[in-house]
């Protein structure tokens, strides 16, 4: 059988998403800062030139790839919500989805790592930035909207508690990164599981 020829939007598109993947493998490895752009083009396959055909820059690649990893969260977050769900699957959907992010959240060092470069880079941190307001505000409708379906009065602000559940996502998976002897994942979930439980659902784990 014959092979179908790619267009020449589906080829563009195939060569940077090839790029996208090599990149996230070589940061993951060596860092973003040890990384060059002749590495990322070479493990895709490419040449450096069709790397900057596709992108500006190694900052401007960064950044679309936490967007298509912020993107993935933010749709498992709106499933969670689905407008049928009872009391009890939305509770269920949402402790299995925070008690498993140490262990399942591939992307965790891509984010340390961007947040070191949001540190150190202004033109980098205003647009790395708005992904964390976006990420922020959402959780926050999230909380304030579960306290209203279920009638569970929230302890302190829906705001603070999207803030402090972010701060303990990113803090138990830098535990569980970097320590996995000491903080295992049944640990970090437990941690965070009984934030839920106990803070916004208002009730223990049994």
């Amino acid at each position: 059988m014959k092979r179908k020829r790619l267009t020449r939007e589906q080829s563009k598109d195939q060569t940077r998403l090839r790029l996208l993947d090599a990149a996230q493998a070589i940061f993951m490895k060596k860092g973003f800062a040890a990384a060059s752009v002749e590495d990322i083009a070479e493990a895709a396959g490419y040449t450096r030139g069709a790397f900057y055909s596709n992108f500006r820059s190694k900052p401007e690649l960064f950044l679309e790839l936490l967007r298509r990893d912020h993107e993935s969260m933010q749709a498992e977050l709106h499933s969670i919500f689905e407008e049928n769900a009872t009391r009890e699957e939305m509770e269920a959907n949402v402790l299995r989805y925070y008690s498993r992010l140490p262990r399942d959240n591939k992307y965790f060092l891509l984010w340390v790592e961007a947040k070191l470069l949001a540190a150190r880079d202004a033109r980098f941190r205003v647009r790395f930035n708005a992904f964390l307001h976006e990420k922020l505000e959402q959780l926050t409708e999230y909380i304030a909207e579960f306290s209203v379906r279920v009638g569970t009065p929230l302890p302190l602000p829906a705001e603070t508690l999207a803030l402090g559940l972010m701060g303990l996502c990113d803090g138990m998976q830098f535990f569980f990164t970097v320590d996995p002897q000491n903080i295992s994942g049944e640990r970090a979930e437990e941690v965070l599981g009984n934030f839920f439980a106990r803070v916004v659902f208002g009730r223990t784990m049994g």
